[in-house]
C-alpha cells in the first residue's frame, strides 16, 4: 500500500493512504484486514479523507511492514465482508437526513404560498392513510393521534403548523429507524459465525485448511459436535442438525444426500460431507438479522410490559384531547395534547437498551441471543459450574504418557492424538498439542470415528478397536482389562493428575495424565459473584471425587457433584430449579449441552463444543471469568436503566400534556419536545451501561 505517515504518537499511528478515493467497501476491508494483525488494538478508517488511525502495542516495525505488505487483491482473498455494513448504514441515514433538512429549508425560503401548501396537502395523504388503517382496523395507535392533529391543522388553514409536525415526524421516524437498525447491525456483527479452519475433502486426504480458502464447489467435512462453516448440500453421511438459532426448532434435523445445512448450525451426531453454495458463511450474518429482528420469544418480561403499556396509553392521551377540548374550547390546546404520546419512546428506548446492552456485551466478546436472558441474568441467585475448562483453564497440559502392555511412550501419544483431534475438547486440545509439540506427525489410518458423549472415542485401526476416554468407558462400559504384569503399575498411578485411558483391543494400552490448572481468577470471581446477589455455588463434574475436592476447597465452591454423566448435571440443575432457584450453568463441553439446555440460562466458553455454544443462551470468552462478572453487571445496570426510562418516559410526556392543557405549548413545540426527548433517551439507551470492560468487583 501506498501511503504516508501524518502524525504519530506512542501506540498511534495516522496514515493517509495515497489514492484518490477510497470506496466504503475499502473502507471496511482495511478495517477487517488491520484488525487481523497482532499488536493491532484498534483501527479507525475515514473513508472520505482516506485517513487510517491504527492504535497498537508492541514493535512499531511489525506494523509499518504490514502496511508496506498490504494489497487490495490478497486482502479480498482472505478477507470475507458481510453484506450489511455499518458504515454504509451511517451514511445511507446520513444522506436522507440531509436531503430532507435541506428540502424543507428549500421549500420554505423558494416555493410561493400556493405551492408550499400545496406540498403539504400532498406530503399529508401517508399520514391520512395510515390513520384509516387504524380506524378500519378499529385499533387505537399513535398513526391515529399523528392523522388527527395534521388532519385538524389543515382544516384550520393552519399549514404552517401541519408542516412543521409531518417534518418533525419523519425527522423523529428516520432517526428511530436509524437506532434500531444500527443496533441490530452492531449486535448481528458481535454474533456473526467466527470459523477459523475447515476439513477439505480432496482427491486424495482430508486437510485443515484456512476457511478464507474455502470455494464454492469445494467439499468440506463435518463430524460430530461441529459446526457448520457453509451453506451447501450433503454429499455424502448422514447426520443429525441442530438448526434452534435459525428455525427454533428444538428437535435435531436427519440430514442426509441431497440435504441442505447453514452456516452457524450443529452435528450432534454421524457426520457429513457438504459441497459448498456460499462460501464463508455470509448468509449466517443475514440469518442472524432475520433472528434478531423476527424472535419476539427473545424479548425480555420488561420490554413486553413497557410495549403493552404504549399501547395502552394511546386512547389515553386521545381521551385527554377530547377532553381539553371540551374544557377549554380551544383546538390548539387540544392538538398539543394530541403531539404527545407515551408509545414512541416506551417502544423505541425499552428495547434499544437491550439492544445496546447486547452489543456492549459483544465487543468484550460476551455474546447474549436474548434479551429476556439478561434479564434472568440479572435475577440470577445460583450459579452452576463444569470444572474442566471452565474453573480449570481451557489448555490442560499432558505431564507423562504411561504406556501398557509393552507399547511404546510416542506411538501411543501419535494414535491418541489422531483420535483427539476430531473433537474440540479442552483434554483433547491437551492431547493434540502435546504430539505437536514432541513433533509426532498423527495422519489418519484409522476408520470412522464415533464419539460417545462425556464417555470418550472408539474407532478402528485395522481389525482392532481403539478407545480413549474415562476410567467408566473404558473399564466398565468397554470392558477393557489391565494386563497382570501392569497392575503394580496401573496402581501407582499419580493422583494428582487427570487421566486418560488409552486401550487397544480391550487391553489398557496407555494412561495420559493430564494437569488442569486452575484458573487464577476463579477465587476472585467467585467472591465477586457473591457481592453480585449469587447466593449459591455449584460444580459438577465427571472427574474423580478426590479432585473435585480438592479444586472446589481451593476455589471456594458451595457444593460439587463429581463423577455425574450428562443427564446426571441437568437432573441436578432440575432439582435446584425446582427448589426455587434461579440458575445460571457454565460449561464449555458437549457433555454439559444438557445441563445448559436445562438451567434458566446457559453460559458456555466460547473455545469450548461447537455444540455447547450452540445451545447455550450466552456465550463467553475463554480468556478469563471475569466476563462472567462483568456479564452480570451489564445486566444489572440494563435493569435499572429501563426501570429508569420508564419513570422518565412517563414523568416528562405527562408534564408535556399538562402544559399543552394549559395553553403554555402551541402543538409544534409540544412536538419537538416529544421528539426530541424520544430521540434524547434512545440515545441515551444505545450509551454503555458499565465505565470499564475488564472493571473488577473487589
Amino acid at each position: 500500500m501506498n501511503a504516508i505517515i501524518e502524525h504519530e504518537s506512542k501506540g498511534r499511528i495516522r496514515l493517509r493512504c495515497l489514492q484518490k478515493q477510497m470506496s466504503l467497501a475499502q473502507a471496511d476491508l482495511l478495517e477487517a484486514w488491520f484488525q487481523k494483525i497482532g499488536g493491532v488494538v484498534r483501527v479507525t478508517v475515514h473513508e472520505r479523507t482516506r485517513c487510517i488511525i491504527i492504535q497498537y502495542q508492541g514493535d512499531r516495525t511489525k506494523i509499518l511492514d504490514a502496511v508496506r505488505k498490504f494489497s487490495w487483491e490478497q486482502a479480498e482473498q482472505t478477507i470475507s465482508l458481510p453484506d450489511y455494513s455499518s458504515r454504509q448504514l451511517n451514511r445511507e441515514f446520513q444522506e436522507k437526513l440531509v436531503g430532507k433538512v435541506t428540502m424543507k429549508v428549500a421549500c420554505t425560503l423558494f416555493l410561493p404560498a400556493p405551492l408550499r401548501i400545496a406540498r403539504i396537502l400532498l406530503h399529508a395523504i401517508p399520514f391520512a392513510g395510515r390513520g384509516l388503517r387504524c380506524l378500519f382496523d378499529r385499533k387505537m395507535k399513535v398513526e391515529l393521534l399523528d392523522a388527527i392533529s395534521i388532519g385538524v391543522s389543515v382544516v384550520r388553514k393552519d399549514f404552517s403548523t401541519a408542516g412543521s409536525v409531518m417534518f418533525l415526524l419523519e425527522i423523529g421516524e428516520l432517526l428511530e429507524e436509524w437506532t434500531r437498525k444500527k443496533s441490530i447491525q452492531d449486535l448481528a456483527q458481535c454474533m456473526s459465525l467466527n470459523v477459523d479452519r475447515v476439513w477439505l475433502r480432496t482427491p486424495t486426504e482430508e486437510v485443515l485448511v484456512p476457511i478464507s480458502q474455502v470455494r464454492a464447489g469445494d467439499h468440506v467435512v463435518v463430524r460430530v459436535g461441529g459446526v457448520v462453516p457453509v451453506d451447501g448440500i450433503v454429499v455424502e453421511g448422514e447426520a443429525m442438525v441442530n438448526q434452534a438459532s435459525l428455525t427454533g426448532e428444538s428437535v435435531p434435523i436427519p440430514k442426509h444426500t441431497d440435504s441442505a445445512v447453514y452456516a452457524g448450525t450443529i452435528v450432534e451426531e454421524g457426520e457429513c460431507v457438504i459441497e459448498v453454495k456460499q462460501a464463508f458463511g455470509q448468509s449466517r450474518y443475514d440469518q442472524i438479522i432475520t433472528m434478531i429482528e423476527q424472535s419476539e420469544k427473545m424479548k425480555s418480561a420488561t420490554e413486553n410490559k413497557a410495549i403493552n403499556l404504549a399501547d395502552k396509553l394511546v386512547p389515553y392521551t386521545f381521551a385527554g384531547s377530547v377532553l381539553s377540548f371540551l374544557l377549554t374550547r380551544n383546538v390548539t390546546r387540544a392538538l398539543s395534547v394530541l403531539m404527545v404520546d407515551f408509545s414512541c419512546a416506551l417502544k423505541l428506548a425499552m428495547p434499544l437498551a437491550v439492544l445496546s446492552a447486547m452489543r456492549e456485551a459483544g465487543k468484550v466478546h460476551i455474546t447474549v441471543k436474548g434479551g429476556k436472558f439478561l434479564e434472568t441474568i440479572a435475577r440470577a441467585n445460583t450459579i452452576v459450574f463444569d470444572k474442566t475448562g471452565t474453573l480449570t483453564h481451557a489448555c490442560p497440559k499432558v505431564v507423562q504418557v504411561i504406556p501398557f502392555c509393552g507399547y511404546d511412550e510416542t506411538e501411543m501419544l501419535r494414535l491418541a492424538a489422531c483420535l483427539e483431534e476430531h473433537f474440540p475438547h479442552s483434554m483433547a486440545n491437551a492431547v493434540v498439542e502435546e504430539a505437536k509439540q514432541r513433533g509426532l506427525v498423527h495422519e489418519e489410518y484409522h476408520t470412522k470415528v464415533e464419539y460417545i458423549v462425556a464417555h470418550g472415542i472408539a474407532s478402528m485401526v485395522g481389525d482392532e478397536r481403539v478407545l480413549i476416554g474415562s476410567s467408566h468407558f473404558v473399564f466398565e462400559d468397554e470392558q477393557c482389562v489391565i494386563s497382570p504384569d501392569d497392575q503394580e503399575k496401573f496402581d501407582a498411578l499419580p493422583g494428582e493428575y487427570s487421566h486418560l485411558y488409552l486401550a487397544i483391543d480391550h487391553k489398557l494400552a496407555a494412561v495420559i495424565c493430564i494437569v488442569d490448572p486452575l484458573r487464577d481468577e476463579a477465587s476472585a470471581v467467585l467472591h465477586a459473584l457473591r457481592i453480585l446477589e449469587i447466593k449459591k455455588t455449584v460444580m459438577l463434574t465427571g472427574d474423580s471425587a478426590h479432585t473435585a475436592a480438592m479444586i472446589a476447597a481451593q476455589v471456594g465452591i458451595d457444593e460439587f457433584c463429581a463423577e455425574v454423566l450428562p443427564e446426571d448435571k441437568a437432573n441436578y440443575i432440575q432439582a435446584l430449579q425446582k427448589e426455587g432457584h434461579i440458575v445460571m450453568m457454565v460449561g464449555d463441553g458437549i457433555n454439559d449441552s444438557p445441563a445448559l439446555s436445562q438451567a434458566d440460562v446457559g453460559i458456555a466458553i466460547s473455545d469450548g463444543a461447537a455444540i455447547a455454544q450452540e445451545i447455550s443462551d450466552i456465550t463467553i470468552s475463554g480468556e478469563t471469568l471475569w466476563d462472567l462478572v462483568h456479564l452480570c453487571r451489564i445486566s444489572t445496570e440494563l435493569m435499572k436503566r429501563i426501570h429508569s426510562n420508564y419513570r422518565f418516559v412517563l414523568w416528562f410526556n405527562s408534564m408535556l400534556i399538562a402544559l399543552g392543557v394549559a395553553g403554555i405549548l402551541q402543538p409544534a413545540v409540544s412536538a419537538t419536545l416529544h421528539n426530541l426527548s424520544t430521540l434524547g433517551i434512545s440515545l441515551h439507551s444505545m450509551t454503555a451501561l458499565t465505565h470499564s470492560d475488564q472493571e473488577k468487583i473487589e
